[in-house]
């Protein structure tokens, strides 16, 4: 329950966003939150990262929906103990950004986007996006510092004690 909850909290908060972008942004200059470092940019993103592979809706809905399928698989296999935790909050974040920009792309057949660091001239993106990049980094990390290959043996679909070679321990 708690991570559906959680994942109808963020997608309803990014939805928000992005439709007061729309409303607010749309056919206006930029807004300069901080001037130099930081601004509000409309932009209607028909492609992934940087503008790439325009126009290739069907592939990017493709791509959510398994992101978001395997954020679920996951999240159901994980154990419900408190050493888990950590993970749940990456595979509802993951989710949440997948399906916010997948349902942009069904009900507009592109992804708004409007956060723009100038400071950097990073691409513009929106609030999904910060969901699968914060959720795909606190991932990579926790598997790397807080967890052992033991701790995901709940992910083996054919038994706890089966190795690779099919032999038992």
């Amino acid at each position: 329950m708690f991570g559906a909850l959680s994942v109808l909290l963020l997608l309803l908060f990014d939805q928000i966003t992005k439709y007061s972008a729309q409303s607010l942004l749309a056919g206006k200059k930029s807004v300069s939150v901080i001037p130099g470092v930081f601004q509000l940019f409309y932009l209607e993103n028909r492609g992934a990262a940087f503008g790439m592979f325009a126009n290739r809706q069907a592939f990017f809905i493709l791509v959510a929906a398994v992101m978001t399928a395997v954020a679920v698989f996951v999240y159901l296999r994980l154990p419900q103990e408190k050493h888990y935790y950590l993970l749940r909050c990456v595979c509802v974040l993951i989710a949440a950004g997948a399906v916010g920009n997948m349902l942009d792309r069904i009900l507009h057949g592109y992804v708004i986007d409007f956060l723009y660091v100038s400071l950097i001239d990073f691409p513009v993106f929106n609030v999904a996006d910060c969901y699968v990049c914060i959720g795909a980094a606190l991932g990579v990390v926790a598997i790397f510092t807080l967890y052992k290959e033991d701790d995901f043996k709940f992910l083996n679909p054919f038994g706890q004690n089966n190795r690779s070679n099919g032999k038992p321990d």
